[in-house]
Order: C-alpha cells, then sequence, then structure tokens
C-alpha cells in the first residue's frame, strides 16, 4: 500500500513538482521506438529501464537542489486494454506492466526522498481513445474499463491515480467512481482547445462541475494538461468555487492546437522560459495550485524554468 494514500502530503502546502513531456522526450530526443506514443514498452528490457530511470532523474534532481516536493507520474499513460491489444499485450503482461511500473518509481523513492520532502507515486490512466478527440462511453462502461487498472494500482506502493488528457465528462465521472469504489485518491486531469473549451465544447467549468456532482466530489483535485497556458488562462479567472477545485498544471509550451500538433512532422518545444513566465502568471491567480510539470514538447529545461519561476526558496515551508 502507498505511504501516502491516506495522506497526501501535496494537499497540505507546498510546491511539488513533476515530469515533462514523456513520450515526446523519449521519441524527439532520444530516438525511442514507442508504439502508439505507449511508453510502457520500455518496461520491459534493462535498457529501457535504464532509460525510464534516466528520464525521472533528471526531474528529481532539479527537485532535490529546489527542495521540492515531487509527483512521480508512472509511464502508463497507454496501458489499458485498447492500446495494449493494438501492442500485443494481454490483460496479464498490461497488468504486470502497471505494477512494475510503480516498482521503478517506489526504487527512485527510495534513492531521492529526504525527511520532510516527500515523493508521491501516482499512478498514470490516459483516455480510452485519442486524448485529441472525444470519448463515447458513458460513465458506467468507462468505470468498469479503467477499474482493472486501478485495481492494480491499488495493489501496489502507488498512492494515488491520475487520469491525464480527458475530453470526456463520462469517462471521468467513471474513473473517479471506479477510484472511490477501490480507495484509491484521485486527481481528473482534463486537456483543452485554443478556446479553454474541452473538444466537446463543454467548459471546464461544466466538466468539473458534473464530476464533482456525480462523485460527491471524490477526485482530490483537479488538473489541466497538454494545452497551453495561452489558451486556457481566461477561463480561470474570478473567485468561483469550481477554480479552487484546480490543484495542477502541466501545460504545453508550444502555442499550437491538438490538430496542428498532430499533424506536425517536428517537435515545438516552445520557450522554457516564457512557459516559466506562464506558470508565475497562473499561480498568481490561482495560489492553490501546487503541482508543476509539463506535457507535450516539454522536458526537463522547462520544468527547471517552471521551477525559477514558481517556487520560493524552501519551498515546502512556503
Amino acid at each position: 500500500m502507498g505511504k501516502y494514500r491516506n495522506d497526501l502530503p501535496q494537499l497540505k502546502g507546498g510546491t511539488f513538482l513533476t515530469d515533462g513531456g514523456m513520450e515526446t522526450t523519449l521519441i524527439f530526443h532520444e530516438g525511442a521506438d514507442l508504439p502508439h506514443f505507449a511508453s510502457f514498452v520500455l518496461l520491459a528490457d534493462p535498457a529501457g529501464r535504464k532509460q525510464l530511470k534516466d528520464y525521472y532523474t533528471r526531474y528529481l534532481d532539479i527537485a532535490a537542489k529546489s527542495r521540492t516536493g515531487f509527483v512521480l507520474d508512472t509511464a502508463t499513460w497507454r496501458t489499458n486494454p485498447d492500446w495494449g491489444e493494438k501492442i500485443g499485450y494481454d490483460a496479464k503482461a498490461l497488468k504486470d506492466a502497471n505494477a512494475d511500473a510503480v516498482d521503478l518509481l517506489s526504487a527512485l523513492r527510495s534513492d531521492y526522498e529526504r525527511p520532510g520532502i516527500p515523493i508521491v507515486i501516482s499512478g498514470t490512466i490516459g483516455p480510452r481513445g485519442d486524448g485529441y478527440k472525444a470519448g463515447n462511453m458513458t460513465a458506467s462502461e468507462a468505470e468498469a474499463y479503467h477499474a482493472v487498472q486501478i485495481e492494480t494500482f491499488a495493489g501496489t506502493d502507488a498512492d494515488m491515480v491520475t487520469a491525464f488528457t480527458l475530453t470526456s465528462i463520462d469517462e471521468a465521472i467513471g474513473i473517479a467512481r471506479a477510484a472511490k469504489r477501490l480507495n484509491m485518491p484521485c486527481v481528473i486531469s482534463f486537456t483543452v482547445e485554443t478556446d479553454g473549451n474541452l473538444v466537446t465544447g463543454r467548459t471546464l467549468q461544466e466538466a468539473i462541475e458534473a464530476v464533482d456532482g456525480a462523485t460527491g466530489s471524490y477526485p482530490h483535485y483537479y488538473m489541466i494538461n497538454c494545452a497551453h497556458p495561452s489558451h486556457f488562462d481566461t477561463v480561470l479567472l474570478g473567485n468561483a468555487a469550481w477554480l479552487k477545485r484546480i490543484g495542477g498544471i502541466r501545460a504545453n509550451a508550444s502555442t499550437m492546437s491538438h490538430q496542428q500538433l498532430d499533424e506536425s512532422e517536428r517537435l515545438d518545444d516552445g520557450d522554457p522560459a516564457d512557459l516559466g513566465e506562464w506558470y508565475r502568471h497562473l499561480t498568481h491567480f490561482l495560489p492553490q495550485v501546487r503541482v508543476l510539470g509539463g506535457c507535450c514538447g516539454t522536458d526537463h529545461r522547462h520544468v527547471q524554468a517552471i521551477c525559477d519561476a514558481c517556487v520560493p526558496a524552501n519551498a515546502l515551508g512556503a
């Protein structure tokens, strides 16, 4: 059982960093072969495991120097039945990969965690379908589908689960319900288009309020990922209660739309310093946002810039 499962430290204050765009870094910067953007395949051999370990340690070193907490997300964004079938992984192989991904992070936590500087392990869940398109499952279907992966995480050292790049409110409700049934703390992260709304046209406010209403506000907080801050900053203004439910941001450095990113043959990694300033801007009017990292096109340079812009001295005491 996860050491922080009943007492998540990022809910108590301080700043927690996390990593950047894992798949884009591994593919475009390191030449990894990731079928269907599935980074979990690297767990299958020693060379791949070392590549993942080296990837994580670049970020953990930043956090250690800055004395921030850290949220370690597993390399399991694609480790669900539909994507696994495309890659040739059956149910047992997927279960083993999910558990193995946590084991890798448990070892890293043992190496890096220090008193007063916690490292949280989160089991990563991705959408059943394409993260840039609308899902079509009902909440009940999503609960049954994603419960398989969440149940595996519940039997490991994972402290929580986080569902990233969600476009469907019903899928988010199903994931939160499954996590609640399995007693796993959960975080829901939506992605938005250039207008700040989900691809379905629903607003972030509608999404967060709908999931909270359907699950008794079970998610511990919400995040936004895989969009540039300029795509969503204006919808986060004000003092409405739903805004206070946003606890983390993992943005893109690129200002491209999802369609443009999908069609691009090169990696647009934007400007790390500019992204850091955007995070300074966002955390100024969303002071409850504690978890800071990146998404597509970002790497350790961007997280360092975010850290430089947002992390005060003695961050965990802030």
